[in-house]
């Protein structure tokens, strides 16, 4: 893996050139942001800093955060802030569905910050999210991109019951640096709410997970976490690299190369995941939309 050059006190280090991108000025990117304005709707893509989403909403495409934009847990990678939450909105889920429906979104992905306020976690939350996205968008592939409810059963259950065609959580990094990484949550509650979620739907559902790299990870142990997560049946992964939102932030490690994020993308096929996304700029819900799930005839 490429080293990243160290960085001088307080400055982040320079961006390959590899993750420069330009910034878009389409029409389509103002018609956007001004939708999710007017229905007051919060997004990942804003919240979490990501540094895709200009392309994203030019293309007329969001990943929305029900549940609002403070989150209960504080990891040490995340932008979204950590605060005490607000009450949950009853009319957000259908915002939420207006919003799919206007848009015509063909996939729609649904995240939400960590509800450790809330007694279920925010599960009802994400069901009735699902379920009004369902009526006004019959024919929209639903992903769901949960925390992980503390690895209860009946959170996991209630989600499932609305029917969501593809369930992704986020192992976010490997074994070693989960504790670092990651606020309250672990590697194995996330890889047990994965197989709990096979283990509940079977096929009729897809599960997806995702790992950043960049964090000082060596390669075995990537390929480790792969393996793990194809021993409790997740049919998706996603691999890009992490990138330091603010100076409170964990560093960047290392810049990972687009060839190591090619290989390593190959590698995850021969282990036998139905679709992989690896490179510098791929996020959890980027180009989501690339895997058609056979239940909706793709």
């Amino acid at each position: 893996m490429l080293i990243a050059p160290p960085a001088e006190p307080n400055l982040r280090p320079r961006l390959p050139e590899w993750l420069r991108i330009k910034l878009p000025t389409s029409d389509s990117f103002v018609r956007t942001r001004g939708l999710l304005q007017e229905l007051k709707l919060h997004t990942v893509c804003e919240s979490a800093r990501c540094p895709n989403h200009w392309e994203c909403w030019s293309k007329g495409t969001a990943t929305f955060m029900i549940g609002g934009d403070r989150c209960t847990r504080a990891c040490g990678f995340c932008a979204v802030t950590t605060a005490r939450p607000f009450a949950l909105e009853a009319d957000e889920p259908l915002r939420v569905a207006e919003a799919t429906r206007r848009m015509g979104l063909r996939h729609v992905v649904i995240t939400a910050v960590a509800r450790d306020d809330l007694a279920d976690g925010g599960a009802e939350h994400f069901r009735l999210t699902i379920e009004a996205v369902r009526r006004l968008n019959p024919r929209t592939v639903i992903e769901v991109l949960t925390p992980d409810f503390n690895d209860s059963d009946a959170a996991l259950e209630e989600v499932l019951a609305a029917g969501p065609e593809i369930f992704n959580h986020n192992l976010e990094t490997v074994r070693r640096l989960t504790s670092q990484v990651r606020s309250r949550a672990t590697y194995e509650r996330s890889l047990n709410v994965l197989r709990k979620v096979k283990a509940h739907a079977g096929n009729t559902v897809h599960t997806k997970s995702g790992l950043m790299l960049g964090l000082g990870e060596r390669e075995e142990e990537v390929l480790a976490a792969m393996a793990d997560l194809r021993a409790v049946g997740c049919d998706i992964l996603t691999l890009g690299q992490y990138l330091q939102p603010t100076l409170r932030h964990l560093p960047v490690v290392e810049f990972v190369s687009p060839g190591q994020f090619e290989d390593l993308g190959r590698r995850a096929r021969q282990m036998g995941f139905l679709h992989v996304a690896s490179g510098p700029m791929v996020r959890s819900s980027y180009h989501a939309e690339d895997f058609h799930p056979a239940s909706r005839g793709g």
